[in-house]
């Protein structure tokens, strides 16, 4: 169940408020600019799917978000729990960055837990299939996907060259709960 929990940056064990009304997870983060929806899922998409496959079914939605946005290209990540590569890949995230454009995904399906820190506060969002993220450029985050990854997401990118990110050199988020699946 998606999920937003609010913490104060020195307290990691007790969050200071929790919402799992994917409208109130929305109003929780609209003050610090993040956009939260929910997008209906195509029940034909599962992880392991051709990304073809996958964007070809959300074509309208990401036409519409690109169009509004000005971003510029989308690709698909999935991640399953054989993946050979998934410490590797869980690992590249799990400290805490910020990238010079906006970081948009749609989880077709599956999870992952974005946390992102902005000022003095932690905002943790569980992120499930049907929920889209828009986390704007500059703000410092993370991302865990879990040690057993299972998901596949849509990543909307405004330079076509894709996923970048600059490294904080903050320990934060290894104080902060991770996805444990």
């Amino acid at each position: 169940m998606t999920r937003l929990r609010v913490f104060s940056e020195d307290n990691p064990q007790e969050p200071l408020a929790t919402h799992r009304d994917a409208g109130a997870v929305a109003e929780g983060l609209a003050p610090i600019g993040v956009r939260f929806e929910r997008w209906e899922t195509r029940p034909e998409i599962r992880a392991g799917d051709a990304p073809e496959k996958v964007l070809e079914a959300y074509q309208g939605e990401i036409n519409r978000l690109m169009a509004e946005g000005g971003y510029q290209s989308a690709d698909v990540v999935s991640i399953h729990p054989d993946h050979p590569d998934k410490a590797a890949m869980r690992t590249k995230f799990l400290d805490e960055h910020s990238h010079a454009e906006d970081e948009v995904r749609f989880f077709v399906d599956g999870a992952g837990l974005f946390t992102l820190h902005v000022e003095d506060r932690v905002y943790e969002v569980l992120c499930e299939r049907g929920d889209l993220i828009g986390v704007p450029s500059g703000t410092r985050h993370w991302f865990d996907m879990g040690p057993n990854p299972s998901f596949v997401a849509v990543r909307i990118f405004t330079s076509p060259d894709g996923w970048a990110a600059d490294f904080t050199g903050s320990d934060i988020a290894g104080h902060f709960p991770r996805l444990e699946n």
